[in-house]
């Protein structure tokens, strides 16, 4: 049955319109399996020809974080660690496994999240134990990173449950959201320490007054959705508002709600609502809605990975239209495909010039979008 967004939010200036079952019907018939197979086809065959390193990598000069995600992409994406490309890239993943636990470049400023990725990638690819031992050894790394009483940071500190890069010494969402995500691959719950720390400071991330956001923040600019981070000082990628705001944005919006639906927040929590009429008011994919087109496929990941996590099929935007999102989601990645095969932003902030990592950041968004004769 399809799901809509009407049974998540209250009543207000942005309630939910049901649509009628002809019109959803309408709208999944339109849902291109064929092009769908071919679009990741088309990207596989690009990674295999034109992406990969002897070495395995893909865009070694990053790091491994970039080959953490391209793998993930393609194991998500119906390929096997028999596959000749995916086996020489869990090879060199496995290259950068510490003692410590962490899976990370040399004097890397980005442990976190490199480890993370790699930690999530791993899981992906252990379907036989063979990774037993890295995994449970970057999660213990991944938990000793993150801000809390091991660091002097007590609940009443913005740092408190959050995770960051490390050379900026203040957590943020991206990387807290990520922590997230490899802690629920590995099987952790709600119930996990670590994730109910992070909550709190996900929590704060958001443009919402309520018990669990006393920051200023969330007073200036009370919409619902999440910003960078509430530490330091604070800070929005976005930008402020005149009186001191931070400007909520589409990528770390979804971040937010997704890593708050795997904390175990319920669908009827205050929090929950807030931002899903953020992203009715906001939802767009033509651009990551506050940022343009910066990060716009990072915003694409998290844009699918979020809605798939709500469980919902069908969005109602502010206008009462009914969006299949996942129809429209494919159908935009479709249209800006290149000719090779890859994906490429225009706008080169956070890497999206890439195309190994832009093209990762599609076929991890399709994933979520699987049309059911096309699995």
């Amino acid at each position: 049955m399809t799901r809509r967004l009407s049974p998540f939010v209250v009543a207000s200036v942005f309630m939910l319109v049901l649509v009628a079952a002809s019109a959803a019907k309408a709208a999944d018939e339109g849902v291109d399996a064929r092009a769908y197979r071919e679009a990741v086809q088309r990207a596989i065959d690009f990674l295999r020809t034109k992406g990969q390193e002897p070495d395995g990598s893909f865009s070694s000069e990053a790091g491994p974080g970039v080959t953490a995600l391209v793998t993930t992409a393609l194991l998500r994406n119906g390929l096997t660690v028999n596959d000749p490309m995916v086996e020489k890239a869990l090879k060199y993943l496995e290259g950068y496994a510490r003692p410590d636990g962490g899976v990370h470049a040399e004097g890397s400023f980005f442990r976190n999240y490199e480890t993370c990725l790699a930690m999530a990638c791993l899981i992906e690819a252990n379907r036989d134990g063979r990774y037993d031992t890295l995994i449970k050894n970057a999660e213990r790394f991944v938990k000793d990173l993150q801000w809390d009483e091991s660091e002097d940071h007590d609940e009443a500190s913005y740092n408190y449950g959050g995770a960051g890069y490390g050379q900026h010494k203040r957590p943020d969402l991206s990387n807290t959201s990520f922590l997230i995500d490899a802690l629920r691959a590995a099987g952790r719950g709600p119930d996990d320490e670590a994730i109910q720390k992070a909550l709190v400071f996900v929590s704060r991330c958001q443009n919402v007054e309520s018990p669990h956001n006393t920051t200023k923040f969330g007073a200036k600019n009370p919409d619902g959705g999440f910003y960078y981070t509430p530490a330091a000082g604070g800070q929005s990628q976005a930008g402020e508002t005149p009186d001191g705001g931070l400007r909520s944005y589409g990528s770390m919006t979804y971040a937010g709600l997704k890593s708050m639906i795997y904390a175990g927040v319920d669908q009827d929590d205050p929090r929950v609502q807030a931002a899903l009429k953020w992203i009715q008011k906001h939802y767009t994919l033509e651009t990551n809605p506050g940022m343009g087109n910066q990060g716009l496929y990072y915003y694409y990941h998290t844009f699918a990975k979020a809605l798939a996590a709500t469980g919902l099929d069908r969005i109602d935007d502010a206008d009462g239209k009914s969006h299949d999102w996942r129809a429209e989601l494919i159908a935009e990645l479709v249209r800006r495909q290149q000719p090779d095969g890859s994906w490429i932003n225009e706008h080169s902030r956070w890497m999206e010039r890439n195309p190994s990592l832009v093209t990762a950041y599609s076929l991890l968004a399709l994933s979520y979008c699987r049309p059911a004769d096309a699995k």
